[in-house]
């Protein structure tokens, strides 16, 4: 089956709204979800804080009025400061070896923006992978022991380096990139594009659907 990539990080809010997007246009086709590691804040980068102004302000200007538009619910969450991503994608990497990685990926997002869940706390991530069906035993064994960690750390090398990745959601369609959410109408004929192709193009033009 062919796949939509979708390169995120599970603090970005544009992330679970490009979700909708994509599941929606996608819906009737033989086209599925394939999710990878963008983490926009490594280690030792500081995260934001939702207390200071740059985050009330971003989502008062651009993530409601998405949110709202798409009928998605979300809110701001409070932990302070945000929670890294590294382990959660660490998991991704088990969801990914098991078929679920978009069902683990939108879990993890909705207890973020939805539950106001801590998706860097090792007990909360290890409970939302068996929510997508994942052994919890397995998944806490993994984080505990390392099981993924070089896997994440090449998944991150590959978006930087080999995919110029440098936004999140970039979602890739056949030979498009579109950084940003995509308008439907414009993702459904990357779609089309994508099903009528017999393979898999060399050029991958980037469209900037905005911040």
């Amino acid at each position: 089956m062919k796949s939509v990539v979708v390169y995120s990080d599970y603090v970005c809010p544009f992330c679970l709204l490009a979700e909708k997007v994509v599941s929606r246009a996608t819906a009737g086709r033989n086209i599925g979800l394939s999710w990878h590691a963008f983490e926009l804040r490594p280690a030792p980068v500081p995260t934001l804080k939702p207390e200071d102004p740059y985050l009330p302000s971003i989502w008062a200007r651009s993530v409601y009025p998405l949110a709202e538009q798409l009928g998605v619910p979300i809110k701001l969450p409070s932990i302070s400061p945000q929670p890294r991503t590294a382990k959660a994608f660490e998991l991704l990497a088990m969801a990914q070896d098991q078929g679920r990685d978009h069902a683990y990926s939108l879990r993890v997002l909705q207890a973020f923006f939805q539950e106001d869940r801590n998706i860097g706390d090792p007990q909360v991530l290890v409970g939302l992978a068996a929510d997508v069906g994942i052994d919890a035993e397995a998944a806490r064994l993994a984080l505990k022991d390392g099981t993924y960690r070089a896997r994440h750390r090449e998944a991150l090398r590959h978006a930087k380096e080999d995919m110029g990745i440098r936004s999140v959601p970039t979602i890739v369609v056949g030979d498009q990139i579109f950084r940003g959410t995509p308008p439907m109408a414009q993702l459904e004929a990357a779609l089309d594009q994508f099903e009528a192709d017999a393979g898999p193009k060399q050029s991958h033009p980037l469209i900037s659907i905005g911040e």
